[in-house]
């Protein structure tokens, strides 16, 4: 089994943070100096994944225009010597073969999933939803792909989370404890449970490498949640399923204090050291 895909779901409202995304995709709200959206793009290319689908939407164009070369724009900064920033708008054109698909009406993610199909085929692939950014040591989808390359099985990314807030997530209920490389049996899913009613507090943080049988599964799925097409629905109905509890730190970008919190606590873990200080002094001198 092995994974040569990737597919990024944004093709959503980013409702939370109007009115700044009424004309701007929340996937291109930035985080330092980069949209959200390319950083998701980064860790699947440093998964091995040079052949990526973005499912786009209505008044998306701004995430292809980002990924597209800028010719104006290269020769200016070349013209004015600034070599640096030259190679850093360059390197976002050369990161993957990047392909979009609009999704005609919002119906949910399992929906969004299912415009993947013809691209993807009858291939295992990794799911990354565009407004998620996972910072680790090790990247979260190289994660995933290697468990479910060893068991030959779709695997999803993990995380405990407040009993409060499960019912804002799609929660896994596992088979036992983990095995000694981390991962365990997920025998169900519920979608955004009341807390009294939760499996567990293993909430699904936006990472997936599933089988093609999902296509199938998704096709044959009837709405649920919200009136939307729910992948989670899906997924408790493949063959195999494994979990792996997330390790790094998770920014969901589509809520206004998670990324406040992604720029404050990357600024600090940047390698720009004179921006590191900046961002230390800049805390000191407002709470200390």
């Amino acid at each position: 089994m092995e994974v040569t895909k990737a597919v990024i779901p944004a093709a959503g409202f980013g409702t939370r943070f109007l009115p700044v995304t009424k004309a701007q995709p929340k996937e291109m709200m930035p985080v330092l100096d980069k949209p959200t959206i390319q950083y998701v793009v980064e860790e699947a290319v440093e998964a091995g994944i040079d052949d990526i689908l973005i499912i786009t939407g209505r008044g998306k164009q701004a995430i292809e225009r980002h990924f597209d070369k800028s010719y104006e724009l290269e020769e200016e900064l070349e013209a004015d010597g600034k070599l640096d920033r030259l190679d850093r708008v360059q390197e976002i054109a050369d990161l993957a073969d990047i392909h979009y698909v609009r999704q005609k009406e919002r119906e949910g993610l399992g929906d969004a999933v299912l415009y993947a199909r013809k691209h993807v085929g009858d291939e295992p692939f990794a799911l990354l939803l565009g407004d998620t950014i996972i910072e680790n040591d090790r990247g979260c989808t190289e994660t995933l792909i290697k468990q479910a390359e060893e068991y030959e099985s779709s695997v999803l990314s993990l995380e405990r989370v407040p009993c409060e807030q499960v019912p804002s997530y799609g929660v896994a209920d596992v088979d036992g404890s983990a095995s000694a490389d981390g991962s365990f049996p997920v025998t169900d899913f519920v979608e955004k449970p009341p807390q009294e009613e939760a499996p567990s507090n293993l909430a699904i943080t936006g990472r997936y490498v599933l089988t093609p049988q999902i296509f199938e599964l998704l096709a044959e799925t009837e709405k649920g949640v919200g009136g939307e097409l729910q992948l989670t629905d899906a997924i408790r109905q493949l063959d195999h399923v494994r979990g792996v509890e997330l390790a790094g730190d998770r920014y969901d970008i589509g809520n206004i204090p998670s990324w406040l919190q992604a720029n404050i606590e990357m600024a600090i873990r940047h390698d720009d050291g004179e921006m590191n200080e900046a961002v230390e002094a800049l805390l000191k001198e407002q709470f200390v």
